[in-house]
């Protein structure tokens, strides 16, 4: 992807490749935090039962659901006993925890949740995917429908990412788990399709294998849906478009905003956008690879954890963007596409910075974020533009 041309309007906090026909709306906005609530410890995910009750995933604790009206959090009972986190793990790059929470597409019929966290064994930890039923604040019939094995004592990237697409499939991101490229083997493992790591997988809801996954030249693992993935957290589906949408860690600069494409190859650690973190490593030569490039990406680090695409009411000129969070310096992105491409970008709250790791919309279409600290909160977003 060549360079965007980017004009900075530091006042606006606007990043603007083409006009916009949306940004010239005469309607008022002005974005404003509102806590709803806090006490969270460095939560990570949200998945909203009813405009009332969301469940959130805790990095460094629990499951919990919580009522936005009485402010009441209960911890989910029946959480396997294989998590491993971050508070007994003492490496400042440790990325341990509990991950992602989603619904079942038929939530209301079945109970059905899905969980990402990091597993731990004898031999390490790795990513593990599982399927419960929940009823009240318990889980039930309990399934692993995913291991991204091999096990490892690297307490980096797993991913964990996950979404369900409009074909009513499973996407789970998966990362390399290196912090450092030069510790790869001479295949780097996001490059090796007989290797779970640094990739997309698409299931079925129960964990088996789509038959219409993509093929690829050779060997590769059945569920792999798109590979070259360095560290990949947010991903999402856009309710309207169908498209799916995911970010990316870059290693230095780098952080990549990625369209979702069949058997696609984003690249790392042949090709990146950035830096690497070792100047001495150089990337091996893989014959006839073809590699997709970003749709965005940006030249400081952003550190780019989860996404959604917006389509309430409250903010009527951000129809159709995409909003991201991320953890470096406490950003926070409204990207407006037109024809799945990025025309332009806004800053969010640029004087108001706090690490966010989600954000997700409600039922009824309410924005909210959480932050990533030990006293986490859940904010909502509000219009308060008067008219």
């Amino acid at each position: 992807m060549k360079q965007l041309s980017i004009t900075l309007i530091i006042l606006l906090g606007i990043y603007s490749c083409k006009p916009s026909s949306k940004q010239s709306s005469t309607a008022k906005v002005k974005a404003e935090k509102v806590l709803i609530l806090d006490s969270l410890l460095h939560p990570w995910s949200m998945a909203f039962l009813s405009e009332e009750e969301v469940l959130i995933t805790e990095k460094d604790r629990k499951l919990i659901k919580a009522n936005l009206s009485t402010k009441e959090k209960n911890i989910i009972k029946g959480f396997p006993d294989d998590l491993v986190d971050s508070i007994r793990v003492k490496d400042f790059r440790d990325n341990s925890g509990l991950f992602e929470v989603i619904k079942h597409p038929r939530f209301e019929e079945n109970h059905f949740i899905y969980v990402s966290y990091a597993a731990e064994s004898n031999e390490g930890t790795t990513t593990k995917i599982i399927r419960a039923s929940l009823k009240e604040d318990s889980l039930s019939d309990v399934k692993s429908i995913f291991l991204a094995e091999p096990y490892r004592f690297d307490l980096f990237h797993y991913g964990g990412g996950m979404t369900f697409g409009q074909d009513g499939k499973l996407y789970v991101t998966i990362g390399e788990r290196f912090y450092n490229e030069i510790d790869q083997p001479a295949l780097p493992v996001a490059q090796d399709l007989n290797d779970r790591r640094g990739k997309i997988h698409r299931l079925n809801e129960d964990g088996s294998i789509p038959k219409d996954n993509p093929t690829f030249e050779g060997e590769s693992l059945p569920s792999i849906y798109a590979s070259g993935i360095r560290a990949a957290q947010g991903i999402h589906m856009d309710p309207v478009s169908g498209q799916i949408w995911f970010s990316e860690h870059g290693s230095v600069q780098g952080d990549e905003l990625n369209l979702l494409k069949p058997g696609a190859n984003y690249g790392w650690p042949i090709e990146t956008t950035g830096k690497y973190r070792n100047k001495t490593f150089s990337p091996p030569k893989i014959k006839n690879a073809q590699f997709t490039p970003p749709k965005y990406y940006w030249l400081q680090t952003i550190a780019p954890s989860g996404l959604t695409s917006y389509h309430g009411d409250e903010f009527p000129q951000w129809k159709g963007d995409l909003i991201l969070s991320g953890l470096s310096r406490g950003s926070l992105w409204r990207i407006h596409l037109e024809d799945n491409e990025v025309v332009s970008l806004e800053e969010l709250f640029v004087n108001d910075r706090v690490r966010s790791r989600k954000v997700a919309s409600s039922p009824e279409g309410k924005l909210y974020m959480l932050t990533d600290e030990k006293n986490g909160k859940l904010i909502q977003i509000r219009n308060v533009a008067k008219p």
